[in-house]
C-alpha cells in the first residue's frame, strides 16, 4: 500500500478570505514566460552586455540552468502541497515561523524594488516616442491602470496577462527570425549581410575577459527575477498538479531561446562596443541600422513587456500578502478578498507604494535604473537562497519511500538545491564587489535586520495575546 506524502495541515478557509481558482496552465505557462522575459532582458541586458561583451550569451545560459534548477526545487513543494502563500508558506512549514516570516516580507521587498525598475523602464520606453513628456508622467499613469486590473477577477487578469505575454513571444520570435534574415541575406539591411563576426572582431567573444563574464551574472540573475511566481500562482491554478508541472517544464527552454536568441541576434547585427542604455537595446539596435520601422514596433513590444512583468509583480505580492495574512505573519486586513475573489486590500496598498516610483522617477530619473536592478538582485537572490533551503529541510523530512512517490521531484535532490545555494552566494559576493552596487548589500542586510526585530515585536505580541485570551478563559 502507498504512503502519502507528508503535508502539513491545511484548515478551511472563510469565504471572505478564500482565492478563486481560475487560472489555467495557459495563463500560468505565460505568467512564468511574462515574468521572467521583461525588463531584465529588454533594458537591463544592455549593462550587462558591456561588463561582458558577447560573452554575456555564456552567462544567460549558466544564469538559465540555476534558475530551472529553483523552479524545480519549488515546483517539487507546490505540487506536493499547493499553497497561495507558496515558498514563504513552505519555509514556515519546514524550515520555522522565522524563516517564513523573512522569506515572505524579502519577498514582496524584492518584488516592489522589481516593479520600481518595471515602471521605470517603461518612462524610459515612452520617452522614445513622446522625448518632451516628464518620464514621470508616464510612471503614474500605469501604475494607476495595472491597479485597476489587479482588482478584476484573477480569470480577467489571466486572459489579459496571457495576451501580454503572447504578444511579447510572438513578436521576439519575428524578431529573431527577421535578424537572422539580415544576418545571413542582408534583408532590410540594403542587401548586405552582416554575419556574425561583430561576436569576435571587438576584441574576442571575451572582450572583456573571463572576469567580466563572471561580474555580469549579477545582472544576469536580476533578468530571471519574477520565475517565482510560478509557485504562487499554485494557490489559484485550476489543477495544479498537473498546470505546475506542464508550466515549469516548458519555461526554461523557452527563456534562454529567447534571452540568447536575441542577444546573439542583437552582438551579431550590431558591435556589442556601441550598445547604449538610452532606451533598449533592441530598439536602438534597429534604429542605429536606419530600419526605423522596426524600431517602432519593437518599442512598442518593449512597452507591452513591461506591462506585462507590472502586472504579474502587483499580482506576486497580492498573493503573497494573503497567503502570508492567513499564516498570522502579515496583518489580517491583506486576508480580505473582494466578491471577485481578489485581494483588494493588498492590490491598493502595492499601488500606494508604487507611487515611490512616480517620485523617484521626478527627482532622478536618469540613474534610478541601475540601483534599484542591484537592490532588486540582493532580494530575489536572498528568496532563491530559502527556496533552496525549504527543499532540502521537505526532503529531509521524507523516508525514501515517499521520495519515490514525490509527483514531480526535483532531480538529484537535496545535492542539486546545494549547488545552487553555492552559485547564489556566490553571486551575493558579486553585489558586493562593485562599488555602484555594493550599496544594495548593505541596505539588503539592513532590511533582514529589520525583519529579524519586527519578528521579535511580533513574538512579543503574540504572547501578549495568548496571556490574554488565557486570562479571559479562565
Amino acid at each position: 500500500m502507498q504512503q502519502s506524502v507528508e503535508q502539513p495541515s491545511v484548515e478551511k478557509e472563510p469565504p471572505a478570505t478564500k482565492l478563486k481558482r481560475g487560472l489555467t496552465t495557459r495563463h500560468i505557462r505565460f505568467m512564468a514566460l511574462g515574468s521572467a522575459i521583461g525588463t531584465g532582458l529588454f533594458y537591463g541586458s544592455a549593462e550587462a552586455i558591456k561588463m561582458a561583451g558577447p560573452s554575456v550569451l555564456l552567462a544567460y545560459l549558466i544564469g538559465g540552468i540555476i534558475a530551472f534548477i529553483i523552479m524545480r526545487a519549488l515546483g517539487e513543494m507546490s505540487v506536493n502541497n499547493p499553497q497561495s502563500g507558496s515558498f514563504s508558506r513552505y519555509a514556515q512549514d519546514y524550515l520555522g515561523p522565522m524563516a517564513g516570516y523573512i522569506t515572505g516580507w524579502t519577498y514582496c521587498f524584492e518584488i516592489l524594488i522589481v516593479a520600481i525598475a518595471d515602471v521605470t523602464a517603461f518612462g524610459i520606453y515612452m520617452g522614445v516616442w513622446f522625448p518632451d513628456v516628464p518620464q514621470w508622467t508616464w510612471v503614474l499613469s500605469v501604475v494607476l491602470i495595472i491597479g485597476a486590473i489587479n482588482l478584476v477577477s484573477v480569470k480577467v487578469f489571466g486572459e489579459l496577462e496571457f495576451w501580454f505575454s503572447f504578444f511579447k513571444v510572438l513578436t521576439i520570435i519575428i524578431m529573431i527570425v527577421a535578424g537572422f534574415g539580415i544576418i545571413f541575406w542582408g534583408i532590410g539591411n540594403g542587401g548586405q549581410a552582416t554575419g556574425i563576426h561583430n561576436l569576435w572582431s571587438h576584441g574576442g567573444f571575451f572582450s572583456q575577459g573571463i572576469m567580466g563574464t563572471i561580474l555580469s551574472l549579477q545582472l544576469v540573475m536580476f533578468a530571471y527575477g519574477g520565475i517565482e511566481i510560478i509557485g504562487i500562482t499554485a494557490g489559484e491554478a485550476e489543477d495544479p498538479k498537473k498546470s505546475i508541472p506542464k508550466a515549469i517544464n516548458s519555461v526554461p527552454l523557452r527563456i534562454l531561446v529567447f534571452y540568447v536568441g536575441t542577444l546573439f541576434v542583437i552582438m551579431s547585427i550590431f558591435p556589442w562596443n556601441q550598445v547604449g542604455t538610452q532606451g533598449s537595446p533592441f530598439v536602438l539596435t534597429f534604429q542605429h541600422m536606419g530600419i526605423t520601422a522596426a524600431a517602432g514596433i519593437l518599442n512598442f513590444v518593449v512597452i507591452t513587456a513591461s506591462l506585462s512583468a507590472i502586472n504579474s509583480d502587483v499580482f506576486g505580492v497580492g498573493r503573497m500578502l494573503h497567503g502570508m495574512a492567513k499564516q498570522g505573519q502579515a496583518p489580517k486586513m491583506f486576508s480580505k478578498v473582494s466578491r471577485l475573489g481578489t485581494p483588494w486590500v493588498t492590490v491598493l496598498v502595492m499601488m500606494a507604494a508604487l507611487l515611490v516610483a512616480v517620485y523617484l522617477n521626478y527627482i532622478m530619473p536618469a540613474s534610478v535604473f541601475l540601483v534599484i536592478a542591484s537592490l532588486a538582485t540582493f532580494a530575489t537572490v536572498w528568496v532563491w537562497i530559502m527556496i533552496l533551503f525549504s527543499q532540502i529541510a521537505f526532503r529531509r523530512k521524507l523516508s525514501k519511500q515517499q521520495v519515490k512517490e514525490l509527483e514531480f521531484p526535483l532531480r538529484g535532490g537535496i545535492y542539486t538545491s546545494v549547488f545552487g545555494i553555492i552559485f547564489l552566494f556566490f553571486i551575493i559576493g558579486l553585489i558586493g564587489y562593485f562599488p555602484t552596487t555594493r550599496v544594495s548589500l548593505y541596505v539588503g542586510l539592513v532590511w533582514v535586520a529589520v525583519l529579524l526585530v519586527g519578528y521579535a515585536f511580533k513574538l512579543r505580541n503574540d504572547r501578549k495575546k495568548e496571556a490574554l485570551t488565557a486570562g479571559n478563559e479562565s
